[in-house]
């Protein structure tokens, strides 16, 4: 249970972009799958996702998002100390992405480049992580960018994105509340078996077999033990957010927002109504912007928020959960933070 607290930190500004093209899970989906296919989006309540090309890497949507907030905010490059990017989806196994981004971006070679390996969890731990740098007084400006490119034409449930979020050292910014958590024990609930040392990619996994429902999959695929995951988003999610209001002392009714990884339908309702939550202040993107990964957070708030938190301070609770199996929650005050409307590229 690591519950911590953060000073001296300004959450500056935050941008996102999603590819340009869209794709209807039912519309777009072969027509012998389409009946199991309306059925999956009532239960995931997923209509519409956006998809990049093939040529297209999710650092190409962080790079649109971070060169719009810098503009926004009016920094210098070479005031940048730090760039963290969280994802799943590398540009290449190595080198990191983070360095590449350093380099595209034109950012000084003293620049703090590295890469973090989380998913649907990874916002909170990469504003902590960023923002303990932050609160140790050597860096001043930092960005942290995060996002996947996880969607494909089979699956109805995942969209791309790229966020930038701009942190920097500030001595009257209100305090950050964090509670950050990993439990191992569940890594075969979200995994990707294949490409790693432990699995090496070979010919066998470009057999495909044809599941129960006549679908194809391949044994690189994505697994994803659905009963698993929510079994434990409603059971771990709820409670952490309980305890880290606790320890910040702050009462559910302070909170303007509170913000979930947009999963699913199923477990995101499960959760708001297990912390007795109004639907007004909890905002989705689930219909139209699918599971968007580590990206899910700062793409509500850009979708759903972008003009409501520009006009004057809120407090909101953000709370990312999913692969690892991990989850994260933190406590924000926003107060003439930089958020520009939604970006395509």
């Amino acid at each position: 249970m690591a519950l911590s607290t953060l000073h001296n930190v300004r959450f500056a500004g935050m941008a996102s972009c999603v590819p340009h093209r869209v794709l209807d899970n039912i519309r777009d989906c072969p027509p012998s799958q389409r009946s199991e296919r309306e059925r999956l989006v009532r239960n995931i309540g997923i209509k519409t996702r956006r998809i990049c090309p093939e040529w297209q890497t999710f650092s190409d949507l962080a790079l649109v998002a971070a060169e719009k907030l810098l503009e926004e905010l009016h920094w210098h490059r070479e005031e940048i100390d730090a760039l963290i990017v969280v994802t799943q989806s590398p540009d290449y196994l190595i080198p990191s992405t983070a360095i590449i981004l350093q380099d595209r971006l034109g950012l000084s070679q003293s620049t703090i480049a590295f890469d973090v390996n989380l998913g649907c969890s990874g916002y909170p731990f990469g504003l902590h992580l960023l923002g303990s740098m932050i609160s140790a007084g050597g860096v001043k400006k930092a960005l942290l960018l995060v996002g996947d490119k996880c969607a494909n034409v089979k699956d109805p449930l995942f969209s791309d994105a790229g966020t930038a979020t701009a942190l920097e050292f500030d001595p009257d910014a209100p305090p950050m509340y964090f509670d950050l958590n990993s439990d191992g024990r569940g890594k075969g609930a979200i995994m990707l078996p294949a490409g790693g040392h432990r699995e090496p990619f070979g010919v066998q996994h470009l057999i495909p077999k044809r599941d129960e429902h006549g679908v194809m999959h391949w044994p690189a695929d994505l697994i994803l033990d659905g009963p698993a995951v929510l079994s434990f988003s409603t059971q771990q999610v709820p409670p952490a957010v309980e305890r880290l209001l606790q320890y910040a002392q702050v009462d559910k009714a302070e909170i303007d927002y509170f913000l979930f990884h947009q999963a699913n339908r199923m477990i995101n309702e499960t959760i708001r109504k297990k912390l007795g939550l109004s639907a007004e202040k909890v905002p989705s993107t689930l219909p139209d912007l699918g599971n968007t990964s580590g990206a899910s957070l700062a793409v509500t708030m850009t979708a759903r928020l972008h003009e409501t938190l520009s006009t004057r301070g809120h407090k909101l609770l953000l709370s990312g959960f999913g692969i690892g199996l991990s989850w994260g929650s933190c406590i924000l005050d926003l107060e003439n933070a930089v958020l520009p409307p939604m970006l395509e590229a």
